[in-house]
């Protein structure tokens, strides 16, 4: 046991003085802000032209000038008279009589769209000349236009959206003009309802009633994924590391010096000690730092201390748990490109939350969330994420988690105190999945 422990020090601190250490500590806040303030500040001097043409197939000539007009004043602010946005080079053209014709001028504005001279096209089609729609209850048939838009950059939103803005606006004054309506009132016709989806209301400490508002709302989605996401990241940060040491010890022949002092096992977990000390100071200080984030905006709510202290239970299986197949990976292996194909199937099991990640944000208590839940390599991540999306779950799911995940870990451990037992001192070629397996099984 002191053995253990001397390694397991030694590991910790060799990986805890170093300025990588540090780095990868400040780096993620630091690409997170940064990323922030990059796009904000592209966003704000990105006033490069966007080519566009407007094809009018029917439209009332009254509709394209308020678009004209509209591009003009996006185009160059009508108070300060300069360009702040990106600019919309935009054409106009009346679409020809026949659909055939009007079908190979698409066609030709699709080809110069691939050609990159446009960045798309759209064609403006009143209803009643469209004369697609035949049934009443069609979504197309209630529309007073049709804006088809065509681009191949599709994730590019600002301008279809600008002219649909634009485009909604003008019907709306066409019809407040004919019923003799105000704004406001047209305004409430076609939007009568407004949703707001919030959090529930709470009291504070005075007994005082607290609206959550948005923010609420906003928060309980990101807590779930950010402990995800840190959980998985910790894992990557702190396994990786681990078996590459392993493979360099072994490698230069260093493993065969320290086995002359300890039992390959005590060395074994000797290092899977010091990784997962390693993992909660970095959990520590990045849920550290989350918590005071939580207390200063007032979303302390969502990061209760018992969540906290879940977190780190499965934080620690999980690194007792992967990093102990990481190092048997890493002593079955001779050099760094041999681990490649062994990390696949581990990086999968790693993995599944992260594919289940926008089920359980919708419904963590479906029956394939929660059933998933209990298989040992998921437990970890999904159910710290369906304790952090209110109101919780009950007691018995994650107490369970906790057996199903301690049960996995020992035998995670014990089969890879067996591999690293013979890997460890074996040189020339990597050993294959089978003959892991008969490690595992003869010893």
């Amino acid at each position: 046991m002191h053995k253990t422990f001397v390694i397991a020090t030694r590991e910790y601190l060799a990986a805890v003085r170093t300025k990588t250490f540090i780095i990868s500590l400040v780096i993620m806040p630091v690409m997170i802000g940064g990323s922030i303030l990059v796009q904000t500040l592209f966003k704000s001097v990105d006033v490069s032209s966007k080519h566009f043409v407007i094809v009018n197939h029917g439209a009332p000539d009254a509709l394209i000038e308020k678009i004209k007009a509209a591009v003009k004043d996006h185009n160059d602010d009508p108070k300060t008279k300069k360009q702040l946005n990106p600019r919309f080079e935009v054409e106009y053209e009346t679409a020809p009589d026949s659909p055939q014709a009007l079908d190979e001028r698409r066609a030709e504005l699709s080809e110069k769209a691939k050609a990159g001279k446009l960045v798309g096209f759209l064609v403006i089609t009143p209803v009643k000349a469209n004369g697609s729609s035949k049934t009443k209850d069609s979504p197309k048939s209630q529309a007073r236009y049709i804006i088809d838009y065509r681009s191949d950059r599709l994730t590019y939103f600002e301008f279809p959206n600008f002219i649909d803005r634009v485009t909604t606006e003008a019907v709306r004054a066409e019809l407040a003009r004919k019923s003799g309506l105000t704004d406001n009132q047209t305004k409430a016709i076609l939007r009568p309802v407004v949703l707001e989806s919030k959090g529930l209301l709470r009291r504070d400490a005075s007994g005082k009633i607290v609206d959550t508002g948005e923010a609420g709302r906003v928060a309980s989605l990101a807590v779930p994924i950010i402990m995800m996401m840190l959980m998985f990241m910790v894992v990557m940060m702190t396994a990786t590391p681990l078996m590459q040491s392993v493979v360099e010890e072994k490698m230069q022949r260093i493993a065969e010096v320290l086995l002359g002092s300890v039992r390959p096992f005590q060395m074994m977990m000797g290092k899977l000690v010091g990784m997962t000390g390693v993992s909660l100071t970095i959990a520590a200080v990045y849920l550290g730092g989350a918590y005071w984030a939580a207390m200063h905006f007032g979303f302390a709510d969502y990061i209760s201390v018992g969540l906290l202290l879940w977190f780190l239970i499965f934080q620690i299986m999980g690194e007792f748990m992967f990093g102990s197949l990481f190092v048997a990976v890493g002593a079955a292996c001779t050099d760094m490109k041999e681990t490649q194909n062994l990390l696949l199937p581990i990086m999968l099991l790693i993995c599944i939350p992260l594919f289940l990640l926008g089920n359980v944000v919708q419904d963590p208590n479906s029956p394939v969330v929660r059933g998933l839940s209990f298989f040992p390599f998921a437990t970890p991540s999904l159910m710290i994420a369906r304790l952090a999306i209110p109101p919780g779950i009950p007691l018995w799911e994650p107490v369970l988690g906790v057996v199903v995940v301690l049960v996995s870990t020992i035998l995670c451990v014990y089969a890879a105190g067996r591999i690293f037992r013979v890997g460890i001192l074996m040189q020339g070629k990597g050993a294959r999945l089978g003959e892991m397996m008969k490690w595992i099984v003869r010893g």
